[in-house]
């Protein structure tokens, strides 16, 4: 594509990931990378600077004009509603041996999961 003297940069751009980065962060990559960040869960990005993305549309690596919008939603934070969308950890200890595999064990073997 053409270019003329004092072009701003390319007209297309791809979106970064968002997703995982804290509020500040997103914005200055934003900025950075030439598109416009709207908080879909927010009515004031700029208030949000320690809460994480969790979600974006559109998705990372997806070719946008330059100075397009990108949404992007953050976890809810503490007494903010019933805990947010953010990334959950497993619960420990797993699920114990049995059930399922202790029914198909084969006729005569010992049970799968107890312990001898």
């Amino acid at each position: 594509m053409p270019r003329t003297p004092g072009d701003a940069g390319p007209l297309e751009v791809r979106v970064p990931r968002f997703v995982g980065l804290m509020g500040m962060d997103a914005r200055e990559q934003a900025h950075e990378r030439g598109v416009r960040l709207v908080a879909g869960d927010r009515s004031e990005l700029h208030d949000v600077i320690l809460e994480y993305v969790v979600r974006q549309y559109p998705l990372p690596d997806v070719e946008v004009p330059r100075g397009a919008v990108v949404t992007v939603w953050f976890d809810l934070g503490s007494g903010e509603g019933e805990g947010g969308a953010g990334v959950r950890e497993p619960l420990l200890p797993g699920p114990s041996g049995g059930g399922l595999q202790r029914e198909l064990a084969e006729p005569g073997q010992p049970e799968v999961g107890v312990g001898g």
